[in-house]
């Protein structure tokens, strides 16, 4: 058995989305100054790494992070090479994917964007789902989506899929994976109330 860590780590002036709330990761309490223990204080966005969106990211009145359905965010998913798409990942492009039958309810997506974590600055530059996409999945079954970069993609995208009850992990760190079969295990963290969680996600062969 082979456990893959696709999750980005949290570190102190991590890469965020512009305009959501940078991540800062401060000692406040140390040994090496005296005190009895090490603690460490986390001031971030709650979709700061690899994180899930809770329905009430794009839907007012929305469930909350500590709603996501666990049943969809641990089972079989299936790596689906989509290295060539451009900018728009939309129903075309999808089309000329090998995606997995009907039916497959877990479909996470290796794009170009893999490469973007090698940088220290947040573009804009990524491959994200239209809304026509998005649909065209809905309509296929699938309940959790995820794709290697901080955005799943454009705001009818996120209405379309969170509004279908669609699980949406963001952030994945795909770069060392193979497109194929694998286990999927991703645990947002139970924020109450909250529009997303960061998630520590693993792929298991």
């Amino acid at each position: 058995m082979e456990i893959f860590d696709v999750s980005v780590p949290i570190r102190d002036g991590m890469l965020h989305y512009a305009g959501n709330p940078p991540v800062h990761v401060t000692r406040v309490s140390s040994i090496e100054r005296g005190d009895p223990a090490n603690v460490s204080e986390l001031d971030m966005g709650a979709h700061s790494g690899t994180h899930v969106d809770a329905p009430d990211h794009f839907i007012e009145g929305g469930a909350g992070a500590e709603a996501l359905p666990l049943s969809a965010l641990i089972g079989p998913a299936e790596v689906v090479d989509a290295a060539n798409a451009t900018i728009a990942l939309d129903l075309v492009t999808l089309r000329d994917l090998e995606l997995p039958p009907r039916g497959s309810e877990r479909i996470l997506f290796k794009t170009r964007n893999s490469q973007l974590w090698s940088r220290d600055e947040f573009t804009r530059d990524f491959v994200r789902l239209d809304g026509e996409a998005a649909a065209y999945l809905v309509e296929r079954g699938v309940k959790l989506l995820g794709i290697d970069y901080l955005s799943i993609g454009d705001a009818d995208a996120h209405r379309i899929l969170l509004s279908a009850g669609v699980v949406c992990i963001e952030g994945l760190d795909l770069r060392g994976i193979e497109p194929g079969p694998y286990e999927l295990v991703c645990l947002p963290l139970k924020l109450v109330g909250s529009d997303g969680a960061p998630a520590r996600a693993v792929l298991i062969r």
